[in-house]
């Protein structure tokens, strides 16, 4: 058991800069180049508003981070089983708030930025299904703000990594939860026979 804890503690503090990344990441997709006044224009993309790297890659993934980082810290409360069913729910929000991140930027990547074209401002490559994305020569189109295409795809694409990286953290912990809570009843069962 305290293998399988120790295990989860290091997940969870992988987990927690990961989780602080995505925070940062979506925060500098409301602030294009550092600009503030694109969000009071109201002309961000609008995928970015769903926060899926603040609410679901971040402030949703600090749970599991703290669950698996304080598991076993009070054993007093909890038997074995109970801590690492806890971590097998929190392992659960973690995989959902991953998920949401993860699908909140495929969109906002497929749908690409809002910008100030010939045109005035538009999504000029929403109708594209992301083929901009292969095309750079075509990013040009976008005057204002400048090289946002760069700078949304690059962010995009860091919450798109990041998700990847605590959906895996958190299934790992899942089915370490799991395994621990199924198992270690059964073994403790052995051993009282045994003694006995």
């Amino acid at each position: 058991m305290c293998c399988s804890v120790g295990f989860a503690r290091s997940l969870g503090l992988v987990l927690l800069p990961l989780a602080l990344c995505c925070i940062m990441a979506n925060l500098l997709l409301l602030f294009p180049m550092g600009e503030i006044t694109y969000i009071q224009q109201d002309r961000l993309a609008s995928y970015i508003w769903y926060f899926g790297g603040l609410g679901g890659g971040g402030a949703l993934m600090l749970f599991p981070a703290v669950v698996f980082i304080t598991l076993g810290k009070c054993n007093c409360c909890w038997n074995e089983s109970l801590m690492m069913c806890g971590s097998v729910l929190a392992a659960v929000v973690g995989l959902v708030g991953s998920g949401y991140c993860f699908v909140m930027s495929g969109f906002a990547l497929l749908q690409g930025p809002q910008c100030f074209t010939l045109y005035g401002w538009s999504y000029p490559f929403a109708d594209q299904g992301g083929r901009y994305l292969l095309q750079p020569e075509t990013w040009s189109r976008c005057v204002q703000p400048v090289h946002i295409v760069e700078w949304n795809v690059t962010l995009l694409f860091v919450l798109l990594g990041l998700a990847v990286l605590e959906f895996i953290i958190c299934l790992c912990q899942l089915g370490n939860g799991l395994v621990n809570a199924v198992c270690r009843p059964c073994c403790y069962k052995q051993e009282y026979s045994l003694n006995a």
